[in-house]
This record gives C-alpha cells, structure tokens and sequence, in this order.
C-alpha cells in the first residue's frame, strides 16, 4: 500500500516541476521514487521516510551548485549601457540633496545624480559611471581634452 503512497508523492512532485519549471521539487521526486523502491521491497515506514530524507538531500548537495550556475540570471546589455563612459555635458545643476540634474550624454537628455554626492554645475563635462534606474551616475571630469557627445 505504501508504495503507492509514495508513487503518488514522485508523480505529484513531477506535476509541480512541470508547472512551475523553477527546479523546486526536482529532489523530491527523486526522493520519493527511492523511497517507493524502499517500500516496494518490504522496507518499514521508518525505513522509507528515512530513505526519502537522506535521498533527497543527497540529490539536493549534488545538483544544486550546478543548477544554480546553468540557471543564473545573465544582465543583458541594453543601448542605454552603451553611454556608461561616454563624455557628457550637464545641462541642468546636479544637486543630489535637491534631487536635481540633467545631462546631454549619448545623444538623449537625462536625470542625473552626482557619484560622489559633488554639486556639479550647467555645462561641466562629466563621465558617465553607471545607470541605475532611469538616471546616469556621473562623475565630473578635471581633464578639458575628452569630449564624446
């Protein structure tokens, strides 16, 4: 009888990770089909759900480090990466505090906020540092010479 038990605990498991596809239940199904094998050769209760247990964590040490590396979030660069390092020239006063500032940078107009809580004035060259968000973190540059706009 039991073994049935188990046989629909590994199916059910199969049915969630097929839902759901984010590799939740993978150690439980394998779990439960060794312990189904437990119970289909006469092991006691104790036996199977012991079983069960150290199966499951055994396929959860094993697999997991890969899953995670095969599953990990890659950052897609977008167009918008494409300014971070680009010259660009303040066209309103960056002021963190007052949460103020807008730079010409890449050919598009946007907020921005100081990297190192500096003010910057209208028409300092900056370099572009980061995008969080919708705003360009800038830094302002002390060397003239470089102009990308």
């Amino acid at each position: 009888m039991m073994e049935y038990i188990w046989l629909g605990v590994l199916v059910l498991m199969v049915v969630v990770e097929i839902m759901t596809t984010q590799l939740v239940s993978t150690w439980f199904a394998v779990g439960a089909f060794g312990a189904f094998l437990t119970a289909l050769f006469g092991g006691e209760l104790w036996v199977q759900i012991v079983v069960f247990t150290v199966v499951s964590a055994i396929a959860l040490i094993i697999t997991r480090p890969l899953v995670k590396k095969l599953t990990k979030n890659k950052t897609v660069p977008t167009n918008a990466d494409m300014v971070i390092g680009q010259t660009g020239i303040v066209t309103e006063k960056i002021d963190n505090i007052a949460e103020t500032g807008l730079v010409k940078a890449g050919g598009s107009v946007w907020t921005a906020r100081s990297g190192d809580n500096t003010v910057i004035e209208t028409g300092e060259r900056v370099t572009v540092l980061e995008i969080k968000g919708v705003k360009l973190i800038v830094t302002p540059i002390k060397d003239e010479s470089v102009n990308n706009l």
